[in-house]
C-alpha cells in the first residue's frame, strides 16, 4: 500500500432523477375548469403529492468501478460525454460521497475541476490569490512564498490591483490555474483545463503539469485532447456509461480502443447527421457530414485505395461573417492529425460562396495518398482569429472509413508499406 496512491474498489455513484408527469393537451376550457379544482387541492394540508404526479429514475453514473494508481503516475481518463468522468473525479475529490465502494488515498490531494472556484469578483486578483490559495488548502506564509511565481505564470502583474470582475475571461482563468497549479499536492487531479484559455497558455497548462510529474507527484488527467493524454500520461483509464472498460499502461492502445468506440455509431455509414441540434451557433451549425463516392452516396465505411474518396459537408449559415473558415481535419489509427483541408486553401476566385441558409460544400481525398488502415474525419469551423465554432479534438462531429487495398500496381508490393502514406509517385528516366 505504501507505493499506492489511490485505491478503488466498488465504487458507484447513483444519482435519482424526477420527471413530472407530462399532461395532454387541454382546450382553454378544460384549463378554466382544472384551475379551479387545483386551487381547492392545494388547500389541502393533508394532501400528498402521488406517482401520478411524478415518477423517480434510478441513474448509475459509476458502477462498480475498481483501480489502483500508483504513486507518481500519470493518469489520463478518456471516456465520451457521460461516461462518467467528471462524476469520479467528484468522488476522488471529495466533493461528492460514493453510493457504494471505498476509495483508499494517501497523500494530500488538490482538484482543478472548475477553474475559477473560490474567486471573488469584487476582489483584486491579490486577494483572491489569498482566498483561494486557503480555499484549495495553503497556508498564508505557503502562498507568500509562492506568490510571485503564481503572478508571473499567470501574467496579470499590471492587472493585480484590480478587482477580478474586470478582468477578460483569459486573464480569470489564468490566474485561477496559477494558484492551484503552484500547490505541491501529492495527488493533482485536473478535469479538461485545456479547454480555456488560448493556444499558448494551454502549453504552458501542459508544461506545468508534465513539471509537477517530474516531481515525483500523481497527476489524473481528464481530457478529450487525445493528443495531450498521450504526450503527458503513462497510464490511461477508459470509461464507458460509468463503467471502466480498460485500464493499463500502454496508452497509445488505449486511445485507439477508444476512438474505435467513437466510431461504432458509425461503422456501416461514414456519415455524420446534427439530431441533437448540436453547434448552435449563427455562424455555421454543420448539419450534415460524410465521406461518399462521385455520385454523392454515403460509402459503407470503406474505400479502396485507387478510388476518390469525396467529403461533404453541410451547415446551416444565419449571419454572414467574412472570416469564416470551413473544412475537416484528417487522422490516423494512432491519432496523429495527417492535415487540415479547409475550402479557401485555394486562389480567392475559386473559393464556394456562402450565403445565408443552408450550404453544401463538396472536396475530396486525393486518391492513392493514404496508406491501407483506420482514419477519422472532423469538422472544423472557425471564425479566423476570432474563435471556434466547432473545434476539433473536443467533441467535434466526427465520422470514420477504412483504407482498403489498391496501393500499388506492382506486383512486388501487394501488402501494406510502412508509414503513414502510401501514394502512387511515377518515375521516368530523363
Amino acid at each position: 500500500m505504501n507505493n499506492i496512491a489511490i485505491k478503488v474498489e466498488g465504487l458507484g455513484k447513483k444519482y435519482t432523477i424526477k420527471h413530472e408527469k407530462q399532461e395532454p393537451y387541454k382546450t382553454f376550457q378544460d384549463v378554466l375548469l382544472n384551475s379551479g379544482k387545483k386551487i381547492i387541492t392545494s388547500l389541502n394540508p393533508f394532501r400528498e403529492k402521488t406517482i401520478e404526479d411524478e415518477t423517480t429514475e434510478e441513474f448509475w453514473a459509476l458502477k462498480d468501478v475498481n483501480f489502483e494508481i500508483n504513486k507518481g503516475d500519470k493518469v489520463g481518463i478518456i471516456g465520451r460525454n457521460g461516461a462518467g468522468k467528471s462524476t469520479l473525479l467528484k468522488v476522488l475529490s471529495r466533493i461528492t460521497e460514493p453510493t457504494t465502494g471505498k476509495i483508499h488515498i494517501n497523500g494530500r490531494i488538490a482538484s482543478l475541476l472548475e477553474v475559477g472556484t473560490g474567486f471573488h469578483p469584487e476582489l483584486t486578483g491579490r486577494e483572491n490569490i489569498f482566498l483561494n490559495g486557503a480555499i484549495l488548502g495553503m497556508s498564508r506564509a505557503e502562498i507568500k512564498a509562492k506568490f510571485d511565481e503564481i503572478v508571473a505564470f499567470a501574467e496579470v502583474e499590471k492587472f493585480l490591483d484590480t478587482p477580478v470582475k474586470r478582468y477578460s475571461s483569459g486573464m480569470y482563468v489564468r490566474l485561477a490555474f496559477s494558484v492551484a497549479a503552484h500547490l505541491e499536492p501529492e495527488i493533482l487531479v485536473v478535469d479538461e483545463v485545456l479547454a480555456v484559455g488560448d493556444a499558448e497558455f494551454q502549453k504552458k497548462c501542459l508544461g506545468k503539469m508534465g513539471e509537477v510529474s517530474e516531481e515525483g507527484r500523481t497527476v489524473i488527467f481528464v481530457s478529450h485532447n487525445m493528443n495531450a493524454i498521450e504526450q503527458l500520461c503513462d497510464t490511461a483509464l477508459l470509461m464507458e456509461h460509468g463503467e471502466l472498460k480498460a485500464f493499463g499502461y500502454n496508452v497509445a492502445s488505449l486511445i485507439r480502443q477508444y476512438l474505435n468506440t467513437e466510431s461504432s455509431g458509425e461503422k456501416k455509414d461514414a456519415f455524420w447527421k446534427n439530431h441533437d441540434n448540436a453547434f448552435d451557433n449563427v455562424y455555421f451549425k454543420p448539419t450534415f457530414f460524410a465521406v461518399v463516392d462521385e455520385t454523392n452516396t454515403p460509402l459503407k465505411g470503406v474505400v479502396k485505395n485507387n478510388e476518390t474518396p469525396f467529403i461533404i459537408l453541410e451547415g446551416e449559415v444565419k449571419k454572414i461573417d467574412k472570416s469564416l473558415v470551413v473544412g475537416y481535419a484528417l487522422y490516423d489509427e494512432s491519432n496523429t492529425m495527417l492535415f487540415y483541408s479547409m475550402f479557401n486553401d485555394t486562389e480567392e476566385a475559386s473559393w464556394p460562396i456562402i450565403r445565408q441558409g443552408p450550404n453544401r460544400l463538396r472536396t475530396q481525398i486525393p486518391k492513392r495518398l493514404l496508406n491501407e488502415g483506420r482514419y477519422r474525419l472532423e469538422v472544423v469551423a472557425v471564425l479566423h482569429n476570432k474563435e471556434w465554432l466547432v473545434t476539433p479534438m473536443e467533441d467535434a462531429p466526427a465520422i470514420f472509413f477504412e483504407i482498403q487495398g489498391g496501393l500499388s500496381n506492382s506486383p512486388f508490393w501487394m501488402g501494406k508499406r510502412a508509414g503513414m502514406l502510401a501514394p502512387v509517385i511515377a518515375w521516368e528516366n530523363f
